[in-house]
């Protein structure tokens, strides 16, 4: 194999010029160093744009002065970002996981560059992407130039996130981390909803789940249930004691068998030394792992997601707080169709009942400016700390009688008197 040399991150990054597109990895595998370096640059450089999903720490870009130079365009946002791209420095492109992969390969959004970080090349000269192949391979497949921080603290993944060396054009030495998020311990709103959601889950389902305390609870219940399977969009530490139990095995999908299919995963330094090498964890691009048609193969999908509010008539808003871009419509749709479509699978929307600020999570109306993540034809099972209700093929009536039921006691009267206006009850 060639020797390859590496430079520093100021050489890796100074051939980016005004006006050009940069893609940035994200989630754990966020290449900072390089990011910062770039941003360094800020006073030679105008109108530089940076191509995202969820990225990890302080987003230098979006603070001055830096964002005088760098302007976010990002496909989800995360809370790094979410003052810039509310504001005249950032915006959002509404788009399913699914599809991002279309903006680069049909050169909607052409890449001039693609800043990644991957594992040292092994000895046919192939690195790894790490725990975040999502839409990072379509992204190296059709950016003009690959930049690189190679780090041996990052886990080689098995499935189809690879690059090889050559095919990379400058590269620097680092060995930080990367990023890592600890389990935090549920509120006990989130250990009731947990309870009623694990109890929809049958043996041999295929789940699909985020992160967070729900997601957690869910799986701490399901320590005696058999032959799980895992095909998501991510995952986290909370499917570690259930792998170790021999509840997940996967025996029962029709895609991947006894394979965990992911794009990518975010968790502990535990978690990344079990996908490290671990032919059992399968890391694919978000165009597969997203896909409907191939997620609707497996039997009884479990997807479990969760909305910002619902309306009466079950519209899911999941991605904005009134007119405030908060998230992104991510995977919900592509999941909560595929589970839908599944034989035997179950589509479940699971949200405490009250925001922090004590707001009913079951609206009238969904606020002025509030996107439709998911549309009311779509919504099956919705979960609260109240319970479960199941809103398919109920009417637009029933569907609200069943939503307030499940809603914070202290609304339900106001609610009632709410739909009576709305529709006529």
């Amino acid at each position: 194999m060639k020797e390859f040399k590496t430079v520093s991150p100021q050489e890796a990054v100074s051939q980016v010029k005004s006006g050009q597109r940069v893609f940035l990895q994200g989630a754990a595998m966020t290449p900072n160093v390089l990011i910062d370096a770039l941003c360094e640059r800020y006073a030679e450089l105008e109108n530089v744009e940076l191509i995202q999903i969820h990225t990890e720490g302080n987003a230098l870009y979006t603070r001055e002065p830096y964002n005088k130079s760098f302007k976010i365009n990002s496909c989800f946002v995360g809370g790094n970002v979410r003052k810039a791209v509310n504001s005249d420095h950032g915006a959002y492109i509404p788009i399913f996981l699914s599809e991002i992969h279309v903006l680069f390969r049909r050169n909607i959004l052409p890449l001039d560059f693609a800043f990644i970080q991957v594992s040292p090349p092994d000895k046919h000269g192939y690195c790894s992407l790490g725990v975040s192949v999502d839409i990072t391979l379509p992204a190296i497949q059709n950016a003009k130039n690959v930049i690189a921080q190679i780090n041996p603290k990052v886990p080689r993944t098995h499935g189809d996130g690879i690059i090889h060396i050559s095919n990379i054009d400058a590269a620097i030495e680092t060995r930080q981390p990367i990023h890592a998020h600890e389990l935090l311990e549920p509120t006990d709103v989130e250990k009731k909803i947990g309870k009623h959601v694990a109890n929809l889950v049958e043996d041999g389902a295929t789940l699909q789940m985020g992160i967070g305390g729900i997601p957690n609870v869910v799986l701490n219940n399901l320590a005696n249930h058999k032959g799980l399977g895992i095909h998501t969009e991510m995952f986290s530490d909370g499917i570690l004691p259930l792998i170790e139990k021999g509840v997940i095995t996967g025996e029962e999908k029709k895609v991947k068998t006894g394979k965990l299919v992911t794009c990518f995963a975010v968790g502990s330094p535990k978690l990344y030394d079990f996908i490290d090498d671990n032919p059992i964890v399968h890391f694919k691009e978000a165009a597969y792992t997203n896909d409907t048609a191939i997620i609707r193969k497996n039997p009884k999908v479990t997807a479990i997601n969760s909305a910002i509010e619902i309306d009466l008539t079950g519209q899911i808003c999941a991605d904005t707080i009134g007119k405030l871009q908060f998230s992104g419509v991510g995977g919900q749709m592509d999941f909560i169709r595929g589970a839908s479509l599944s034989e035997g699978g179950k589509a479940i929307i699971a949200m405490p009942s009250l925001t922090n600020k004590g707001i009913s999570k079951i609206v009238p109306y969904l606020k002025e400016g509030a996107g439709v993540t998911t549309t009311r034809a779509h919504v099956h099972y919705v979960a609260t700390e109240y319970g479960v209700v199941d809103l398919f093929g109920k009417n637009l009536k029933q569907r609200a009688e069943a939503l307030i039921s499940i809603a914070h006691p202290d609304f339900r009267e106001q609610l009632s008197r709410e739909a009576y206006e709305r529709l006529n009850m």
